[in-house]
């Protein structure tokens, strides 16, 4: 697949990397020499197991802290390192302790309300302050390395570098640099040495990569701090050294999907999920444990151009659903180790119970994340959710836009934009959000916004935000006037997740499904007159959004008058506690609809 990006600055400097040792014992998987009917030895073998994780986001417990019990899906799975360390464990005990290597592909530290906890409620940073537990975790399961993940600068560079100070394993990333030296901020790779019986022991390399797209979606946190070049450049740059400091084996831990594809569009001239791409491009890499896209690939082989060998990919789903194992077969000759052969798998953590161990060592933070969570902060007047919100303009969703827009209207009311009109955007990022009638608890708002973004205020024109609309349209499958309607068939056309389709509020417009993507909106009011193009707005927007992510237009490039630095979700916690009620009449409104040519689908 062709690159349509700037090359990596060729003046990129080198820096060292953390080294960690496994294993010095004899180890069983290496098997001795045997002898063959001709007298000749059958050549020296050793087989080793990399177990990996990815995409974890604060979960340690099969506990779901918005909606206050265990967490369960329509697939049945389980989530949390509980359940994986007993994985773990078991693969251990088969292969032989020395035998294996445990590794993580990163978005580890947000995610959860354990991990909000021990960020900001009873943070990690403050002086004598406490472990966070994905560390306490991750270090009583002797995780060997783990890459960073975007998430893991969400609550800024001091919680970072805290939790990594916290980790008894290197957090590795080889394009993740100072922006001043271009040196690497973090540890590129971690070098592990597996003994065997015969010849020079196994030399394995774990190299790390991250997301680029960090340089976007957190950039008041790195800007002007750290820079993220592409994936294929780094390891163009790094399998090589690796290579000659002697590593047997190579592998790859990239907090990056496998599809080629991006989601902030040109913003960047490096790819988002670009761990095909490594695979594909760059010579001498045997494996590589890919994240960031939570989806679940047990094993899948992509051919090298230059070598034409097979590199094998597997991504273990995420929040701890998942474990995936890597098995290397390697055969000594000539002097050296060579990979013969690779295999990988995943484990689905619903086969196994939580890992006593490592409940009864994070129970306490447990008990307290869920008594923070259920504080009562006020009440409702009548029960609000999300089943239908993909497809209809609900309450719901349209009590974060208000909320939203009158947080931006205070901050903005003495200054130079004061007097203009703010809209807002929103999008379900759960369909199971519910907040009940009568008291509401934190869990109950937090459950609404799950994502840690801030509330940012760009200045938009009328054009812009009818382009804004019909991008954020193309949610929808293009749908017959005369065909049947079924809602769960209505949305996620081309993939596009719910999190991608905004509703805003400030305008009323019509949705037709029946038209083909590009020219569905219809009908756009203004306080009931017809949307002048030229006609300036205030737009209330994530950050998330507001920085290019799903890459909608014209947002990203629009001036910036104001941002927060706080979630969005604490906004509305705070806005509900100082309300003390929620009544969706002062709010609630019907302001957009589908349509099939002009028809109303509901």
């Amino acid at each position: 697949m062709p690159l349509n990006r700037r090359k990596f600055l060729k003046k990129s400097a080198v820096t060292g990397a953390g080294v960690a040792v496994a294993g010095t014992a004899m180890a069983p998987g290496a098997r001795a020499a045997t002898a063959t009917a001709g007298g000749k030895k059958a050549p020296q073998r050793y087989r080793f197991t990399v177990m990996g994780t990815t995409d974890l986001h604060g979960n340690v417990f099969n506990w779901d802290y918005f909606t206050d019990k265990e967490f369960d899906d329509k697939a049945h799975n389980d989530v949390g390192l509980a359940k994986i360390s007993t994985l773990v464990d078991r693969i251990r005990k088969e292969k032989g302790r020395r035998n294996t290597l445990l590794i993580d592909a990163g978005d580890t530290i947000q995610g959860t309300q354990l991990s909000y906890y021990y960020a900001k409620v009873d943070p990690i940073t403050a002086k004598g302050g406490p472990v966070h537990p994905m560390a306490q975790a991750m270090n009583a399961m002797d995780y060997d390395a783990a890459a960073l993940g975007n998430h893991e600068f969400n609550y800024g560079i001091p919680v970072l570098r805290k939790f990594q100070e916290q980790c008894r394993f290197p957090l590795l990333g080889a394009n993740a640099l100072d922006a001043k030296t271009l040196r690497p901020a973090f540890p590129p790779y971690s070098m592990h040495r597996l003994r065997t019986k015969h010849g020079r022991d196994v030399k394995v390399a774990v190299l790390g990569l991250t997301n680029p797209g960090i340089a976007i979606w957190d950039k008041a946190n790195v800007q002007g701090k750290m820079t993220f070049p592409g994936l294929e450049e780094q390891a163009a740059k790094w399998v090589p050294k690796l290579r000659s400091m002697g590593a047997d084996v190579v592998i790859v831990s990239a907090h990056s999907g496998s599809s080629g594809t991006s989601s902030y569009g040109d913003q960047l001239p490096y790819i988002e999920n670009a761990a095909g791409l490594v695979a594909e491009q760059v010579p001498g890499i045997d494996a590589i444990l890919v994240g960031h896209a939570h989806t679940e690939i047990p094993e899948y082989f992509v051919t090298n151009k230059e070598t034409g060998k097979q590199v094998v990919l597997s991504e273990p789903l995420k929040w701890g659903q998942r474990l995936t194992l890597f098995d290397f077969e390697l055969v000594w000759g000539k002097g050296r180790w060579t990979v013969e052969k690779v295999a990988a798998q995943v484990l689905n953590s619903n086969t196994v119970e939580e890992d006593p161990k490592i409940v009864k060592m994070l129970g306490d933070e447990h008990k307290k994340v869920v008594a923070y969570v259920n504080q009562i902060i006020g009440t409702n007047a009548s029960e609000m959710t999300s089943v239908e919100a993909p497809y209809k303009d609900v309450p719901i969703i349209d009590l974060i836009n208000h909320i939203q827009a009158d947080t931006v209207k205070q901050a903005l009311a003495s200054g130079e934009y004061g007097s203009l009109p703010v809209l807002s955007q929103a999008a379900a990022f759960s369909r199971s959000a519910v907040i009940p009638a009568g008291n509401v608890t934190i869990r109950d708002v937090a459950g609404l916004y799950v994502f840690e973004n801030t509330l940012e205020a760009r200045l938009m024109t009328g054009a812009q935000m009818k382009a804004y609309l019909e991008f954020s349209a193309n949610y929808f499958v293009r749908t017959a006037a005369d065909a049947a309607v079924d809602p769960a068939k209505l949305t996620n056309a081309n993939g596009t997740p719910d999190y991608n389709y905004d509703a805003v509020s400030g305008l009323s417009y019509e949705i037709d499904i029946a038209k083909p993507a590009g020219s569905r909106i219809t009908n756009v009011l203004f306080e009931g007159a017809p949307l002048a193009d030229d006609r300036k707005f205030v737009f209330a927007v994530n950050n998330y959004r507001a920085n290019g992510g799903g890459n909608f237009p014209h947002v990203a490039a629009a001036p910036l008058l104001w941002s927060n630095s706080d979630e969005i979700r604490n906004t509305m916690i705070a806005w509900v506690t100082a309300k003390g009620s929620i009544d969706p009449a002062a709010f609630a409104s019907v302001d957009w609809k589908l349509t099939r040519n002009g028809t109303p689908v509901f």
